[in-house]
């Protein structure tokens, strides 16, 4: 994130886009740092089976060796490994925005992929309560670090690991809900919510591509370098309180997004 980008956030004039927008911009620096990061321990160990001495690499980036020692430290530190070739290629589909009867059903991605021919699976990887990310924080309109519902699952197209679909929701307003126990919500998810009176308003979407984390690499089981697609849905009640939060991270070399666009609202 730079000055320039700053300033321009800076002079949104609504105060909730500003907010969005700034956490928008966070979220991508933090996955940019975290790439920079892993290509720094990258370097550091290539130099190191070079033959390069920690004090030669310390004088060369200006800091002491025991930084060198920091910097280095963690399961990414080696040199770069040749492209991983233990999955077949697999390319998904995913619809933007979504037909309502789709996400209504018994699961998004299970509908969506049965429709392209392909063998959906899913696992639930956690669910339980964790502190509220910034960007999170901001949609569910809770402060960051707060402790919010997540229930985050891992999606596989023909055996290929394609996504990680987390939802977030408010403890004030389904703590103690089916919602928050640990297995998968039947008959959806959708209609739990509904059952404790909660009637869908309007839902905002924002798409933001970036280098994966550690964790989306690691689940995903993603090459050196490749990036990700979040998507970040916001659904609101009818009254505008904040009901659920949806974040999808989408291998981006697995992924289509197809746009639709409301019919007799648009021109050539």
């Amino acid at each position: 994130m730079d000055l320039r980008t700053i300033r321009d956030i800076s002079a949104i004039a609504d105060p909730i886009e500003r907010a969005r927008a700034i956490t928008r911009a966070m979220t991508e620096q933090q996955g940019i740092a975290e790439e920079a990061a892993r290509l720094r321990r990258s370097a550091i160990a290539e130099a190191r089976e070079a033959g390069h001495t920690l004090e030669e690499i310390a004088r060369a980036l200006g800091v002491t060796p025991g930084r060198v020692s920091q910097m280095r430290k963690g399961p990414m530190a080696k040199s770069p490994t040749p492209p991983n070739s233990r999955r077949p290629p697999v390319i998904v589909q995913r619809a933007l925005p979504t037909d309502p009867a789709t996400r209504g059903s018994v699961s998004l991605f299970l509908v969506e992929a049965e429709r392209q021919g392909i063998t959906p699976g899913r696992t639930m990887l956690y669910v339980g309560l964790e502190e509220a990310a910034e960007h999170i924080a901001a949609c569910l309109r809770v402060e960051p670090g707060d402790q919010v519902i997540a229930r985050r699952k891992m999606m596989t197209a023909d055996e290929v690991p394609v996504r990680i679909a987390t939802s977030f929701f408010r403890v004030d307003l389904f703590g103690g809900s089916r919602i928050a126990e640990p297995e998968f919500v039947k008959p959806s998810l959708q209609s739990a919510i509904q059952a404790l009176g909660h009637t869908f308003g309007h839902a905002e979407e924002t798409l933001t591509a970036r280098p994966a984390t550690r964790f989306e690499a690691d689940t995903l089981e993603l090459d050196p370098g490749e990036w990700v697609v979040q998507v970040l849905r916001a659904s609101y009640s009818s009254e505008g309180t904040p009901v659920h939060v949806l974040e999808t991270i989408c291998s981006a070399n697995r992924h289509i997004f197809t746009i639709g666009q409301v019919g007799g609202l648009d021109e050539f």
